[in-house]
């Protein structure tokens, strides 16, 4: 197969997941990053790439976000968010990070495949992207991409979805406007 056939594949399959979010899950993540002071992201790998690429976006936005172990990170509190990123539900490193929050009181959402996954205690939240993980369970997207990839095009299409509702809900009429708030030191 070649470059054509490559893209429609991608395409098919990214928008059986994105079809397959449940959009009042979506909504209640919105919602609770913007009711928070502070949101931080947590994920490994690729994740925590597009967890990093929301981050970016919610600054744009207005919001003060941060990834977990930046070397400006704030503390967290009970006023804030921490969003985690992990498909199987079961990588040590976000979910050692959930307990952490957990102790400050944050709020915890999870972005995620595995419904009933380790992170299951500590979540306020679960939004599911139904995509294959590591794990192989019956009923997730079987995709014919590399690894997790499905998963991770997903997780970066949700945020700049969230991004547009945040938008709406805090009512940026002039999205030009942001512009502003972009990097200048380029």
């Amino acid at each position: 197969m070649g470059y054509q056939e490559k893209k429609d594949l991608v395409l098919r399959e990214i928008k059986q997941s994105m079809d397959m979010i449940n959009a009042e899950e979506a909504e209640k993540m919105v919602h609770m990053i913007c009711a928070a002071e502070q949101v931080f992201v947590v994920g490994v790998g690729r994740v925590l790439l597009m967890m990093k690429a929301f981050v970016k976006r919610l600054n744009h936005l207005g919001i003060s976000a941060n990834y977990v172990g930046a070397v400006n990170e704030p503390a967290i509190t009970e006023r804030d968010v921490l969003i985690v990123g992990s498909g199987s539900g079961e990588s040590v490193v976000p979910l050692e990070i959930m307990k952490i929050a957990k102790c400050y009181q944050a709020k915890i959402i999870h972005i995620g495949s595995n419904q009933h996954s380790s992170m299951r205690p500590y979540e306020d939240l679960f939004v599911r992207i139904p995509c294959s993980t590591k794990l192989h369970q019956e009923d997730e997207i079987e995709s014919e991409q590399i690894m997790s990839s499905l998963f991770e095009q997903s997780l970066l299409l949700l945020g700049d979805a969230a991004a547009m509702m945040i938008a709406e809900e805090k009512e940026i009429k002039d999205i030009h406007a942001l512009w502003k708030m972009h990097a200048n030191l380029e």
